[in-house]
């Protein structure tokens, strides 16, 4: 559901602070640019800045905009320097600064630009889902289609036997994949629930459930279990970041069980909000130096790490997060290291 932005037009300056430390503009810098539709706020980032995660420390939003961190297609964004120090303005609309103005502007929050490419990690959330231990043995269960039919599909009336929370009617229905743990402390991390469809409560006797099958990714058999759908839709809230904490982990896991990884893949890693981490933080990925032989002693020499790309969290559990690559410069696999950026 597309929910609706409400805010009073108070002005559409966005000072930035100073650039400090390691943040530093990119040499061939736009001096203004217009937002269109399409843009993420990490391709905006990555035009005026060398190393994009660093967004936030050059972006003050004016608080007198309501919901000033939303950016919208046809802002205009210049890079100005005041007393020697650089600003980032925003410019709202065609006709320049936005004055002072009651006029109220209602905006539906699905068109503010995102930080990542929303449609390639929404699909995967609609379709993946973290559990605790036990959380899938205490879940409703099929138990036969209709007409005692074993297996089930689109289209197919589904009874399943287990409690159902109250004034739930859309479920998934989901297969244990396995516990995730950790490649170093061995620690379970959570479990996989995979999604084999979707389904609708028609009606419930007792313990026993009757459902109609909307959707099937693959056969759906016994023992499947259902968990009222979760709606995890990403939004366009937050902004790139570095990490507050030092963080080191490794890639646990790619969508699809792919070999190879590549930009744009969702990925998981081994840490999360235990560790400090949050949605929107960039890290780098390095690639595991491979083993050599030293032509001279023999010996088994370990080569250094070397940096090969760079990941976003868009979902952070307590103990890992899901990630999106952004951008990679060799092909990346699991177990390659994480890092701060």
């Amino acid at each position: 559901m597309r929910k609706t932005l409400f805010g009073v037009l108070a002005g559409a300056l966005f000072a930035c602070s100073a650039m400090a430390g390691n943040t530093a503009l990119r040499a061939d810098h736009p001096d203004e640019y217009v937002v269109v539709k399409g843009d993420t706020l990490w391709d905006i980032s990555g035009r005026f800045l060398e190393k994009p995660w660093l967004w936030p420390s050059i972006w003050k939003a004016n608080p007198h905009i309501s919901n000033p961190d939303l950016i919208y297609p046809g802002d205009r964004i210049t890079l100005v320097f005041v007393d020697g120090e650089p600003y980032l303005m925003l410019n709202r609309g065609s006709g320049g600064t936005v004055k002072l103005s009651p006029e109220v502007r209602s905006s539906p929050l699905a068109e503010a630009i995102p930080a990542i490419p929303l449609e390639d990690i929404n699909a995967f959330l609609s379709r993946s889902r973290v559990v605790g231990e036990g959380e899938l043995d205490t879940a409703a269960y099929a138990v036969a289609g209709a007409a005692r039919h074993v297996i089930s599909g689109a289209g197919d009336e589904l009874h399943a036997r287990g409690a159902l929370p109250d004034g739930e009617v859309n479920f998934g229905i989901f297969r244990d994949a396995g516990p995730i743990a950790d490649p170093e402390t061995k620690e379970v991390l959570g479990r996989f629930a995979r999604e084999i469809g979707a389904a609708r409560l028609l009606d419930s006797e007792g313990e026993i459930s009757t459902f109609t099958v909307n959707r099937s990714r693959e056969e759906i058999r016994a023992g499947d279990r259902l968990l009222p759908v979760v709606e995890q839709k990403i939004t366009a809230t937050f902004f790139p970041s570095a990490p507050k904490t030092e963080v080191s982990g490794v890639i646990l896991a790619v969508e699809n069980g792919v070999n190879q990884i590549g930009a744009l893949d969702v990925v998981v890693i081994n840490r999360g909000s235990r560790e400090g981490l949050a949605d929107g933080n960039v890290l780098a990925i390095n690639k595991r130096g491979e083993e050599a032989r030293d032509p001279v002693t023999g010996q088994t020499l370990q080569m250094p790490d070397s940096r090969a790309g760079l990941l976003m969290v868009f979902r952070t559990f307590e103990k890992l997060s899901f990630a999106i690559v952004l951008e990679s410069n060799q092909p990346l696999a699991v177990l390659d290291k994480i890092t701060n950026p």
